[in-house]
C-alpha cells in the first residue's frame, strides 16, 4: 500500500499539473480563436477555459480530502472528491450548451475559418501536452485510485478525441469546407455532455453510499471464510470516500471461544481482507454460532 506521505505528494502533483497545463492551453487556445473564428476552436477553448476551473476545483477538493479524520468527521473528508466531481460535470454540461448555441448560430450564418494553420499548430501542441498530463494521471490513479483525479482525467482523455475533431474540422475549413467546422462542433459538444453525465453518475454513487461491486464483496466474505476457526461470514456492507473503502460484515464463531481468541481470529479475517484490498478499513462483529443460528430459525 502506498504510504500516506507519497500518497498526498503524488494527488498534489497531478491536481497541480492539471492547474498548469489548462493554464497554458486557455492562453493559446484563445490567441488561435481570436485569430480564426473557428466554432470548433471555440469549443476546445470553452472546454479548456472549464478545465481550468474544474482543475482548480480538484486542487481544493484533494487538499481538504486530504486532511485526516477529526471528530466532525470520523470517516474523513474523502467525498470532498465526489463533491468536486458533481461540479465538474455541472460545468461541463454547461459548456456543451454554450457550444452547441454558437455551432447552431454558425450554420446559420455560415463564416470562414481565418489563419486556419496557426489554430492547427495550437491544437498539436494541445494534443501533446495533453498526452503528457494523462500519463501522469494515469499512474496517480493507479497508485492512489483518487476519484477526483480521476474525473479530471476522464476530461483530458475526451480533450484528445475533442482536440482530434478540431483538427480534422480545421484542416477540412482549410480545404474550404467550412460548415464542417459547425457540425463538429456540435458533435463535441454531444460528446461532452454524455462525458458530464458519465462523471455525474459516478460521482452521485459514491455520494449515496453505492455498495462495491459485488464480485469484490464476494471475494471478501470467501476470504473472510478461508480464515481458520470461522464457521461464516455474512451482513457485509461497504462503502467509498475518497481513497478508502469502509467496510463492515459479522463472523460466526463457535460460543465457547474466549473472547481474547475470538478478537485474534476477527483480525486475522479483518488482515486477509486488508491484504487483498489495501484501501479497505475493515470493521469486524463476531457472532456466536448460536445467536446466528437461533436468528435463522
Amino acid at each position: 500500500m502506498i504510504s500516506s506521505p507519497e500518497h498526498a505528494r503524488l494527488l498534489r502533483l497531478a491536481t497541480r499539473a492539471s492547474v498548469a497545463v489548462a493554464c497554458v492551453l486557455i492562453v493559446t487556445k484563445a490567441i488561435a480563436w481570436w485569430f480564426s473564428g473557428s466554432v470548433s476552436m471555440l469549443a476546445g477553448l470553452t472546454d479548456s477555459l472549464l478545465d481550468g476551473v474544474t482543475s482548480l476545483l480538484n486542487l481544493l477538493a484533494v487538499h481538504y480530502a486530504l486532511r485526516p479524520a477529526d471528530d466532525d468527521h470520523r470517516y474523513g473528508h474523502g467525498k470532498a472528491e465526489s463533491l468536486s466531481g458533481m461540479a465538474q460535470a455541472l460545468f461541463i454540461s454547461g459548456s456543451a450548451v454554450l457550444i452547441a448555441l454558437q455551432a447552431y448560430e454558425r450554420l446559420q450564418h455560415p463564416e470562414p475559418v481565418g489563419a486556419p494553420w496557426l489554430s492547427i499548430g495550437v491544437i498539436v501542441f494541445s494534443l501533446l501536452l495533453t498526452v503528457g498530463l494523462l500519463t501522469l494521471q494515469h499512474r496517480v490513479v493507479r497508485e492512489t485510485g483518487s476519484n477526483a483525479v480521476r474525473a479530471d482525467s476522464l476530461h483530458y482523455r475526451s480533450d484528445l478525441l475533442l482536440n482530434g475533431s478540431i483538427l480534422l474540422a480545421l484542416v477540412l475549413a482549410a480545404m474550404g469546407w467550412h460548415q464542417v467546422d459547425a457540425w463538429f462542433g456540435l458533435g463535441i459538444a454531444a460528446y461532452i455532455l454524455w462525458s458530464a453525465i458519465h462523471i455525474a453518475r459516478e460521482s452521485f454513487a459514491v455520494l449515496m453510499d453505492e455498495e462495491l461491486p459485488p464480485e469484490v464483496s464476494q471475494h471478501m466474505l470467501e476470504l473472510a471464510r478461508g480464515v481458520p476457526g470461522v464457521l461464516g461470514a455474512h451482513d457485509l456492507r461497504t462503502r467509498v470516500s475518497g481513497n478508502h473503502w469502509f467496510v463492515q460484515l459479522h463472523l460466526e464463531l463457535p460460543g465457547n471461544l474466549s473472547l481474547s481468541v475470538a478478537h485474534g481470529i476477527s483480525d486475522q479475517a479483518a488482515d486477509a481482507i486488508h491484504a487483498a484490498y489495501p484501501r479497505a478499513e475493515v470493521l469486524v462483529h463476531a457472532d456466536p454460532q448460536e445467536v446466528v443460528t437461533g436468528a435463522k430459525d
